[in-house]
């Protein structure tokens, strides 16, 4: 079987520098002599390669041979381990593959593989959430929730303590991924929660300490994070954060570790670099007035620590500083101008400039940047000033100062700047573990079980390493240490636990590596050795390394680079990093002088006081007390248990190096802590927290270094899987049995390779590990090539291609048989017909023969009489052509002629007519020529006469008489310019004066304007104040008239009645007279007999329907306002009653609200006259009353002890008796004890509900006969004025029934919720009713009552009930119907796309049954079955589309047929609306069953399936499960598919999310109490 490994066509993988490897296939395979196989390949760019080989070396996989490469079907699998070729070619590829189509996530075992999309994809809001909830990992796609369900389970059930390790290099997404994961465990509620799901669907739903946990991140992202050369928001620290649980499990509180903060960064930033995010925020987002204060600008080039990253550095594409400073002041409620404050200071302690001189060096003390820098700090400037340009020895004897260089001057403000910055970070990790330690900081004590996530820094290689480098390289160190060994304990105990015959399975294990850096005398100890001589220094260290590690125990880890003597060499896991030594010293070291640590320990600045106290583990009470950061001592004898159970990670305490130079005192030797030690004590402690939890990985990739989206390059992803150490876990895998699968499915998959008549019996007996031990003894001769364990069988790496292949061959035997046999059939059955149909056609061509003779000779014949006949007909028409044609040539040839002297005499007369036209204009032009020349004589004529003017006029001048004339006219004009100047110069006075004067007045004029404009725009503003006023004047002056119309109406009619009432009353006390006139009659007379007996009970009635009659007067009265006060004695005649009536129709105008409810079993809603249609409720009081009123029982009249009626204060006899019956029901009503019992616990408590039932209904009164009661209670109540008893009769009432129906819980709250829901809105129906005949004027007084009736308690009473009644509908309304989705939720997968056939899990649940049997409303069934519709097919739809193994188009067809049974069930119950909410899983299952062959295939997709998203369509065909005869989706169709899904487009969203009706609370609103007052009512 080996030699048949690279047999022709057989793909394979070869190495290349440009694209890592490429794709190559066997051409052709020649065997020679001496075993000797030639074999020819062809990669993808068309070279030939030739391999010459053996077939031992194949058999034993030499490594000069080319991997080979996975079938299509596996080149897009979900977990790597499924590989049948698991090398590193195909794990690239698999990945490539799997990026392209737009799939970040990978399992490699139990890795997650992460690589970065750069850019924002929908797969971490709610509805993602909740679908991993709950879920077993490999049940859907990788993703992180999967790993943090692990996680969260695992610590649910076992109770360990559970680290998720996120690593990889800065920009492949670790924070990202660890902010995601946080949120996940925040928004998962615990397993035996009694919420609705399992999941929080909303940032409300969360607990405070949840929320406080995911606003951690962006105080120390600002504070830790900055924009370097491969990320633009790196962390430049490393975090542990533990979230701890209580043993429900729920969240109690959290802690957060801190690890090896780039203190550097603050004083010097490579080029394209930015400092922490905080220094650019503050200067971009700080006001106006506080940037002034703090001295700061938001040019950053003004500050030498933001300015060394050159112009490009800032600002970062995409973000706005002054945006995220915002947020930063919102998360960093506590002191926080205090931190901007100090962050100030460290900005102008960075622009202090020392000027060197010869020897020494100098600082201005009035440098502004000093001068703020101090201030800000609380130091004094001049010891400030001193100790920075000198340095103090102390000796035995004495105290020896010495200057210092401008060089060294420099380092000791730069350690400043770090040292108070570290400390400032330390103290902002206290303040948030402070808040994240619950509410009375007792979380760590309530905790039993946590869930660590560590966000670390990858393994880094640049073109020069440091310090930082060597740190975080040999923290990888130790973490890959513990993955080897965990990965290693996995297959060890699955191993153990099949019981399978193993060898120890060889692993590199790099302690050889961590030895070197930690040993006794490593890297570490000789750096720390060195930093505490004074005159040590890096040359120095360096030759130290190479004496005491260049040995032979240390030639494969240590090495000494070839060229250059400032460098060293270790060979880690990954790769081979030379790290430069210069400065590392320097940055181990990493201490403040001792006089500026005295001086800074004195500062006057409260808050840096406080920080330092806090950084350095002082006397601060707050910090003592922490939880999270408990001291040494606090984890011996004296913690408790559950402390105990909560391993600290360590504190990398980065400023814990100068904790004794405070306290320290003179002449005492105490040796300070190098950051070195410091980092490997923290990490120590870090490593003993991950060997007691359970550990899972997270390796996140960066796919190429532009961070362009969806690009990815083959070498860079390379090189990181090799760093983090996927790879090497798939060599472990690789050296002892990588695949393993359950006897069932080997069995099922393989069962054919032995004949039918050894695996049929085995199968129907259910002997599967025998056939399975029959089919590889059949298939595999080397045994060692798989183990059978308990469950499962093992294989070999390539054991399940081989077997793969075998399988395809046998297949495609049996499928050659079947086409032999099959095509002889059909070629015997072909023979058959053909001869069949040759007989026939025979018959049928000689029959046409036959046929064709005959016609043959009549055509002859026919032939030859119609050639005489077209012979003739083409003569005739020859000669009529020729004719034709010669009339038509003469006739052209007279029209040529014709045409030809027509245009010889247009061309005469034109020419005749040019020559008339050019013979004018030359006349013309010689007439204007001499026209021209007799001007000109006419000029020259008049010139020479003016000449002899002049001449004459100059002579003339010359005279002396002349000259005096002249002069004379001369002093007359200066006399009258003297004169006339005299007169301006007196006007220009008098002008100036006025001038001044109009100044004057225009100042004054221009205040007074100003003043005017004042005045202008408050009039103004007053005047549209007035017309507003005078708009909503003349609407109130109308409503004002139409009040005081109805008003008179009303009074008018009002005065009618009281004449009419007034009339009655008269009428009344006559009648009264003569009743006592003859009851004293009575009295004397003989007794009474039966007719007396009747009459009274008549009188009585009358009586009684008269007061009934002045009650309604009365209500009347009170609602339209009447100004008079109802009588006292209500009796009128029933004669009144219809007039009464038709009153009040005709006067009652206030408006009936829409609250007004139609009775629901009735044909009609509320009327004025109500005995014609009123049911239930109504119908039972209408019959008390009738009942009442037909028992013609004797009343007796109440007498006092004087035989003489008693008379009320207004002289009207009191007429009201006190019937039996009457003073029955109101000592019933008043004894609240037994009423309470009856009702509360007889009547809703203890019912017995009657089972619905749809065959044999009950009738309405059996159903609704508690609301019946109850209101029949409450109405005799308000019959006999208990107002305020009925009042709390229905509170017990509506209280009673809420909580007896939340009592219920599961399906049991089902039946119940649906016929209380329905009794209550038979009550509500009452209620309405009751509101209604208020509004009309009827009330429920009666002349028997406790007290005066009172309208307006009545009227406040029945709003009120109403609407708590409509509460408690709506509240048993979603009780039961959280209860009823619950039990659906968990019968929709199982049901819809898991079973083969629909269960009629909606039929037969109860549910529909129970609506129908207790009288449900149809709108509320209509509204349950939609709500029910859409779970169905929003949980279906989203359960498909996040299984791989369900996408196929066999299961298409299966659930095609489920809903298909749905859409009959819909139609038949009269809802064929709710086949509507089926619309996305319907287009699912048809881009399952449609073809995806080629791009047009993909583009009828989209048109068929255009209700899904792309995002949708993109994972239903990745998830494409192929059949064993179906060809697999190519990938280029894969990528066609990816590229239509758009980026950052909010209506693309992968799942369907349900809709729900929590109350919305932003979650950057600091409103904790109002947010756990909406989450409870939620």
């Amino acid at each position: 079987m080996a030699e048949n490994i690279y047999s022709k066509g057989t793909r394979v993988w070869f190495e290349d520098k440009e694209h890592a490897w490429i794709s190559a296939e066997v051409t052709s395979v020649s065997k020679g002599n001496d075993d000797v196989i030639k074999l020819v390949f062809v990669d993808d760019r068309g070279k030939e390669i030739v391999i010459n080989t053996t077939a031992k070396d194949i058999r034993d996989g030499k490594e000069g041979l080319p991997h080979l490469r996975n079938p299509p079907l596996l080149e897009t699998a979900d977990d790597l381990a499924t590989l049948s070729h698991l090398n590193e070619p195909s794990v690239l590829h698999t990945i490539r593959n799997r990026y392209a189509q737009h799939s970040i996530y990978t399992y490699s075992g139990i890795v997650l593989i992460a690589v970065n999309p750069f850019q924002r994809v929908t797969l971490y809001g709610p509805e993602v959430i909740q679908a991993y909830s709950g879920r077993k990992r490999g049940e859907i796609e990788p993703h992180l929730f999967a790993i943090a369900e692990d996680a969260y389970t695992a610590m649910a059930k076992e109770g360990m303590g559970q680290t998720i390790i996120v690593s990889g290099e800065s920009g492949a997404g670790k924070t990202e991924s660890a902010k995601f994961i946080m949120r996940y465990i925040a928004s998962v509620n615990p397993p035996g929660s009694t919420t609705k799901s399992r999941t929080k669907l909303s940032l409300e739903e969360s607990s405070e300490i949840e929320r406080q946990i995911l606003a951690t991140n962006p105080i120390l992202e600002s504070f830790g994070n900055a924009k370097t050369t491969r990320n633009d928001n790196s962390s430049r620290f490393g975090k542990y954060i533990q979230i701890l649980f209580d043993g429900k499990p729920e969240i109690v509180g959290a802690r957060i570790r801190t690890y090896l903060l780039e203190r550097s960064r603050i004083v010097f930033q490579p080029t394209t670099e930015r400092n922490y995010h905080i220094f650019y925020q503050l200067c971009a987002g700080a006001p106006l007035k506080e940037r002034k204060d703090l001295g700061l600008d938001t040019d950053v080039t003004k500050f030498h620590y933001l300015r060394q990253g050159g112009p490009t550095s800032t600002p970062i594409v995409g973000v706005d500083d002054a945006e995220e400073f915002r947020a930063t002041q919102q998360a960093l409620v506590e002191k926080q101008w205090a931190v901007f404050r100090l962050l100030a200071a460290l900005l102008h302690l960075g622009n202090v400039k020392i000027t060197p001189t010869r020897s020494e060096c100098s600082i201005d003390e009035e440098d502004p940047a000093l001068i703020l820098a101090t201030r800000f700090l609380g130091v004094n400037l001049a010891e400030f000033k001193k100790w920075t340009v000198k340095k103090q020895i102390i000796t035995r004897s004495e105290k020896i100062v010495t200057s210092l260089s401008a060089a060294q001057a420099t380092v000791v403000r730069d350690s400043v700047a770090k040292f108070v910055y570290a400390c400032l970070f330390e103290w902002l990790v206290a303040i948030v573990n402070e808040s994240l330690a619950g509410e009375h900081g007792d979380a760590a004590e309530r905790a039993e079980m946590f869930i660590g996530v560590l966000d670390i820094y990858g393994f880094e290689h640049f073109q020069k390493n440091s310090f930082e480098q060597f740190s975080i390289n040999y923290a990888n160190e130790k973490l890959q240490q513990e993955f080897n060994s965990h990965v290693f304990k996995l297959e060890q105990e699955e191993y153990m636990k099949e019981q399978i015959n193993w060898t120890f399975i060889d692993f590199s294990d790099n302690q050889p590596c961590i030895n070197v850096i930690e040993g006794k005398l490593g890297v570490l100890a000789l750096l720390d050795e060195e930093s505490r001589l004074p005159s040590g220094s890096d040359r120095s260290f360096l030759q130290k390394l190479n004496t005491q590690l260049l040995k032979p125990t240390n030639k494969n880890v240590f090495k000494k680079p070839r060229f250059g003597n400032s460098s060293f060499t270790i060979a880690h896991y990954a790769l081979d990093v030379t790290y430069e030594v210069d400065g590392f010293l320097e940055k181990n070291r990493d201490t403040v002088p001792d006089e500026h640590m005295s001086l800074i320990a004195t500062t006057k600045n409260p808050f840096l006081k406080e920080v330092l106290d806090t950084a350095l583990g002082s006397v601060k009470a707050i910090d003592a007390s922490h939880p999270g950061s408990p001291s040494p001592s606090d984890s011996g004898s004296g913690g408790s248990r559950r402390s105990s159970l909560i391993p600290d990670p360590g504190r990398s305490s980065l400023v814990a190096s100068s904790t004794p130079s405070i306290s320290k005192r003179p002449g005492a030797a105490i040796r300070k802590p190098t950051q070195g030690s410091i980092f490997k004590a923290s990490l120590n402690a870090l490593m003993d927290t991950l060997s007691i939890t359970n550990v899972h990985y997270i390796r996140c990739i960066k796919p190429n270094e532009a961070k362009k989206p969806w690009e990815f390059s083959p070498s860079q992803v390379l090189g990181q899987l090799r760093a983090c150490g996927v790879l090497e876990t798939i060599r472990i895998s690789c050296a002892g049995y990588p695949s393993r699968w359950t006897y069932e499915e080997f069995a099922e998959r393989y069962y054919m390779l032995v004949p039918s008549s050894e695996w049929q019996p085995m199968i129907q007996r259910l002997e599967l590990k025998p056939l399975c031990s029959l089919i590889l003894q059949r298939t595999i001769n080397d045994s060692d090539k798989y183990q059978n364990g308990l469950t499962k069988i093992f294989f070999r790496a390539g054991m399940l291609a081989a077997l793969e292949s075998l399988r395809s061959e046998k297949l495609n035997a049996l499928a050659t048989i079947i086409q032999k046999n099959m095509r002889r059939r059909m070629a015997v059955k072909k023979y058959n017909e053909l001869r069949t149909v040759t007989i026939r056609i025979q018959t049928w061509w000689r029959a046409i023969m036959a046929k064709r003779l005959v016609e043959s000779m009549r055509r002859d014949r026919a032939a030859k009489l119609l050639q005489k006949q077209i012979r003739c007909f083409i003569q005739r028409s020859l000669f009529l052509q020729i004719r034709q044609s010669v009339i038509m040539f003469q006739s052209r040839l007279r029209g040529a002629q014709a045409r030809r002297v027509y245009k010889e005499s247009r061309l005469l007369h034109a020419t005749v007519l040019l020559q008339s036209l050019f013979r004018g204009i030359l006349y013309r032009r010689v007439y204007r020529g001499d026209v021209k020349h007799v001007i000109y004589l006419q000029s020259c004529v008049r010139r020479r006469l003016a000449k002899k003017q002049l001449k004459l006029l100059k002579a003339e001048a010359r005279s002396v008489s002349k000259f005096k004339e002249i002069s004379y006219r001369l002093e007359n004009k200066v006399v009258e310019l003297t004169q006339t100047l005299q007169k301006r110069t007196e006007e220009k006075k008098i002008l100036q004066s006025q001038l001044a004067e109009l100044e004057q007045q225009i100042q004054q004029w221009t205040s007074k304007h100003e003043e005017a404009d004042a005045k202008v725009k408050s009039l103004q503003n007053a005047l549209q104040t007035a017309e507003v006023e005078l708009s909503r004047r003349d609407e109130l002056l109308k409503a004002k008239a139409d009040v005081e119309r109805r008003l008179e109406d009303a009074t008018t009619k009002a005065a009618e009645r009281e004449a009419t009432i007034q009339k009655l009353m008269d009428e009344i006390t006559v009648q009264a007279a003569q009743l006592q006139s003859q009851e004293k009659a009575f009295a004397n007379g003989p007794l009474r007999n039966n007719e007396d007996g009747s009459v009274i009970a008549t009188l009585k009635n009358e009586v009684s329907s008269l007061r009934e009659q002045l009650n309604r007067a009365n209500a009347y009265n009170a609602l339209t306002r009447g100004v008079r006060d109802p009588p006292s004695s209500p009796t009128f005649t029933p004669a009144l009653r219809s007039e009464a009536n038709q009153s009040h129709g005709a006067t009652l105008t206030l408006p009936l609200t829409n609250s007004v409810h139609q009775r629901r079993h009735s044909s009609a809603g509320v009327l004025l006259n109500p005995a014609e249609y009123r049911t239930s409720s109504d119908e039972l009081m209408l019959d008390v009353k009738k009942s009442q009123a037909l028992n013609h029982r004797a009343a007796s009249v109440a007498f006092d002890g004087d035989d003489s009626l008693r008379v009320r204060t207004n002289g009207l006899a009191d007429v009201r008796s006190y019937d039996d019956v009457a003073e029955e029901k109101i000592r019933l009503m008043q004894d609240i004890k037994r009423l309470d019992e009856d009702v509360l616990t007889g009547l809703i408590r203890g019912l017995k509900i009657p089972a619905p039932s749809t065959t044999n209904l009950a009738a309405m009164k059996e159903v609704l006969f508690p609301a019946n009661l109850i209101s029949l209670v409450t109405n005799e109540m308000w019959k006999y004025g208990l107002i305020p008893e009925s009042e709390r009769f229905l509170a017990n009432v509506m209280e009673t029934i809420q909580a007896h129906v939340m009592s219920f819980m599961g399906e049991d709250a089902i039946v119940p919720g649906i016929f209380w829901l329905s009794n209550v809105h038979e009550m509500f129906s009452f209620i309405c009713v009751a509101e209604s005949d208020m509004l009309q004027g009827i009330g429920p007084g009666e002349e028997n009552a406790v007290r005066e009736f009172d309208w307006d308690d009545y009227a406040r009473l029945v709003t009120v009930v109403k609407h708590d009644l409509g509460s408690l509908e709506y509240n048993i309304y979603h009780t039961w119907m959280q209860e009823t989705k619950k039990r659906l939720g968990k019968m929709v997968i199982p049901a819809l796309i898991e079973s083969q056939s629909l269960p009629g899990f909606t039929t037969s649940d109860g549910v529909w049954k129970s609506l129908k049997s207790y009288y449900t409303e149809e709108s509320v069934i209509q509204q349950v079955f939609t709500e029910l519709l859409k779970l169905v097919g929003v949980t279906s739809f989203n359960d498909l589309l996040m299984r791989r193994n369900f996408s196929s188009w066999k299961r298409a067809m299966q659930i095609q047929y489920n809903i298909t049974r749905l859409h009959e069930w819909c139609k038949s119950h009269d809802m064929p609306e709710g086949t509507l909410h089926f619309e996305h899983l319907q287009q699912a299952i048809k881009l399952l069953q449609l073809k995806k062959a080629t791009p047009a295939d993909i583009e009828i997709i989209y048109d068929v399936c255009w209700m899904l998203s792309p995002m949708q369509i993109q994972r239903m065909c990745t998830n494409y499960y192929v059949a064993e005869y179906e060809s697999p989706i190519s990938p280029e169709i894969l990528r066609v598919v990816a590229s239509r899904v758009q980026a950052n487009d909010r209506n693309d969203h992968l799942l369907l999310s349900p809709e729900t009706e929590d109350t919305y609370v932003p979650a950057f609103l600091n409103v904790s109490h109002l947010r756990r007052l909406a989450a409870l009512v939620a």
